[in-house]
């Protein structure tokens, strides 16, 4: 009696179906759902008359799952065989075709124990690989339980010991191959939070601030903030002496990367010598040096509310920073100044200037001030150089015709009282200041003039260096010498932040040499120079990114810490207000149907340390404000001053001058304000 029915192969699965046709090398066959199909006779296993074939593969199902396949295993030959051979030899008979599909699906199920070798054919695995593949098994079967009863812990907000090691990976770039992190995010996935939600649920991580942080070191530091130990190289000791020079610096209290100092001598028959000195770390950490190495792979230092990680080794900051009652290797231009304030020479050269006070912002302000300098100063010291300085400073601004800094905004500074590992128990200040003091644009003013000077020079020369260009409105770095039309100057190099940029520290190099008639490390259109350039502009914009995020955090923190219920803010667009007081933006939907400087009063409706957000709802509008000119605002006060406003320990003040030079550029990396969601 011919077979009604077959058992076949199809897509990597076994089927069975009625003969309607038989044409040789293909047949057409009815499946049980009453599909029909066109198959090839190669595709068929085993042709059968009963039973049906709705109920041959659940019987073979049935069968199967009795099947011992360690004994079939051991039953089985040592060379190639064909399923149905092996059933009858496993039965004892010729097997019926729930059996003989049995045996089939028994082999295909355990490609550990049988390697399949053609069509129903096949071949146990050598005892060797088998172990082997086995231990394999079980390794992947303890992995999968251990996961299961991570993900049960994680999920009742316990952290099981042997995790631990793992839970700061996770802010980072994890290896997502390890059983440990999948039991991470299988657990965060079952319970509907966020990895950082996770491991502070967990106890894994004490608090939002310190998700923020690790995160960021995870990113940027992966193999931890620590210097290796590096010799700290000399200065030259035949560096001449600039005597009769006295040199002041002019920084926050807490500075200790005094970058820049200041000196005025009075000339015979009018006039003055006015001397720009900066930091010379060049002079000694030559190209290619460990550490230059150490410099390039940090590239800048980076600031935070209540510490910083510096890009060179506190022993080499200490070496080479501009310490009151030393003599200071340094690189100096000199200017002279005739009565009217014009510029009718320079001179630049390194050299060891004594440098004789530290001043502070805290100790100088008071007496020296935007009322003070209208009238008759008292008598302080240094009170006639920085009187000089600041008038000096305003011809250069003048001549410029572009402002140092853009008067209205404040730049606020973060004080912070406690434990950093404990900064829920700390208490934050914020404390306003305005920009554009006298201060603050004496020193803006010469950092210009020196970068400006400076950056003509090696242009002049045809020496390499980098640059900050501003054309069509856009600012971006450059190795080619271009306008800054925010500051008004030819071109603008950064060479006055050595100790704490990379790409000063290039540029002072470059300089160096170009001084000396030496050849300079980079030559003109340098692929080292350029990748330097990009990783230095790149890590730059991640660091003020950081730096903003922990600067918003600390404003959470200061709102919880004084209870704030309602808050003034002002509207700068769309839905984005400013808050009056604080460095703090936030986006309020009611807020779109308000022009730009409208001032409201709102309610503050909850505050997220870990999403950085704060939410609000308009209580009632007020009167509007002047604000300044969108294009400056958000360059200078809306993305927070990247560098000398809210950094505890302060910033150089020379830094001013490097964010007035991005002042008017509405387009550059940092323009938007740092808002959770935006």
């Amino acid at each position: 009696m011919s077979a009604n029915y077959v058992l076949f192969e199809e897509d990597g699965g076994f089927k069975a179906g009625s003969i309607l046709a038989d044409n040789g090398p293909s047949l057409q066959v009815e499946m049980p759902s009453g599909k029909r199909s066109k198959i090839k006779a190669a595709q068929v296993l085993l042709r059968f008359q009963n039973p049906a074939p709705a109920q041959v593969l659940v019987d073979a199902a049935a069968l199967a799952s009795e099947i011992d396949v360690e004994f079939l295993w051991e039953i089985a030959g040592e060379g190639e065989f064909a399923f149905l051979a092996l059933a009858s030899e496993y039965y004892g008979h010729e097997p019926s075709a729930p059996e003989a599909a049995s045996l089939l699906l028994a082999l295909h199920g355990a490609p550990v124990y049988f390697h399949r070798k053609g069509k129903g054919h096949y071949r146990k695995a050598p005892a060797d690989i088998l172990k082997a593949a086995l231990a394999s098994l079980e390794k992947k079967r303890q992995q999968a339980l251990a996961i299961e009863n991570w993900v049960a812990e994680l999920s009742a907000c316990r952290l099981p010991a042997e995790l631990l090691p793992y839970a700061e990976t996770l802010l980072g770039k994890p290896d997502r191959n390890r059983p440990e992190i999948k039991a991470f995010e299988m657990a965060a996935a079952a319970s509907s939070c966020s990895l950082p939600e996770l491991l502070l649920k967990t106890g894994a991580l004490k608090s939002p601030y310190e998700v923020h942080l690790r995160r960021f070191l995870a990113e940027q530091f992966p193999k931890g903030t620590t210097f290796p130990a590096t010799p700290i190289p000399p200065i030259s000791d035949d560096l001449p002496r600039a005597d009769g020079v006295r040199a002041f610096s002019i920084d926050d209290a807490n500075t200790t990367e005094v970058d820049d100092a200041l000196s005025v001598t009075s000339l015979d028959g009018g006039g003055w010598r006015i001397g720009i000195h900066i930091a010379a770390p060049g002079l000694a950490i030559a190209h290619g040096s460990p550490l230059d190495a150490i410099a390039r792979a940090r590239l800048s230092t980076v600031y935070m509310p209540g510490a910083k990680i510096t890009m060179l080794p506190e022993a080499v900051v200490s070496a080479y920073t501009l310490e009151g009652g030393r003599d200071c290797p340094t690189l100096s231009l000199y200017l002279t100044v005739d009565s009217d304030w014009n510029i009718t020479g320079t001179e630049s050269r390194a050299e060891l200037t004594p440098i004789v006070a530290n001043l502070r912002h805290h100790e100088i302000e008071p007496w020296f001030n935007e009322e003070s300098v209208q009238g008759t100063l008292p008598d302080q010291p240094f009170r006639d150089e920085l009187l000089t300085l600041w008038h000096f400073a305003n011809a250069c601004e003048a001549r410029r015709g572009k402002p140092s800094a853009a008067q209205g905004i404040n730049d606020y500074n973060f004080e912070i009282d406690g434990d950093l590992a404990e900064p829920e128990t700390c208490r934050v200040n914020i404390v306003a200041r305005k920009r554009g003091s006298p201060l603050d644009k004496l020193v803006a003013e010469l950092m210009i003039v020196a970068n400006a000077t400076w950056g003509g020079l090696l242009a002049d020369l045809g020496v390499a260096c980098l640059y900050r260009a501003q054309t069509g409105g856009k600012a971006r770095m450059s190795a080619a010498p271009q306008p800054h039309e925010g500051l008004g100057v030819p071109q603008y190099a950064w060479m006055t932040s050595p100790l704490r940029r990379y790409s000063d520290l290039i540029c002072q190099r470059q300089l160096i040499a170009a001084l000396n008639d030496q050849p300079p490390p980079f030559a003109p259109r340098s692929a080292e120079l350029f990748a330097a350039m990009r990783d230095f502009e790149a890590t730059y914009a991640a660091y003020a990114e950081f730096q903003r995020n922990l600067e918003r955090y600390w404003c959470l923190r200061y709102l919880a810490q004084e209870n704030w219920r309602e808050a003034i803010v002002i509207v700068r667009r769309d839905e984005l207000v400013r808050f009056e007081t604080l460095p703090l933006f936030a986006r309020i939907p009611g807020a779109t149907g308000f022009a730009p400087g409208q001032r409201l009063r709102v309610a503050i409706d909850g505050l997220d340390d870990l999403g950085l957000d704060v939410r609000c709802h308009i209580v009632e509008a007020l009167d509007r404000e002047d604000i300044v000119p969108e294009a400056e605002e958000d360059e200078i006060a809306l993305a927070v001053p990247l560098e000398v406003a809210a950094e505890t320990p302060a910033e150089p003040q020379n830094a001013v001058a490097d964010e007035a030079a991005d002042s008017t550029d509405s387009a550059d990396s940092a323009a938007e304000p740092v808002v959770a969601g935006s």
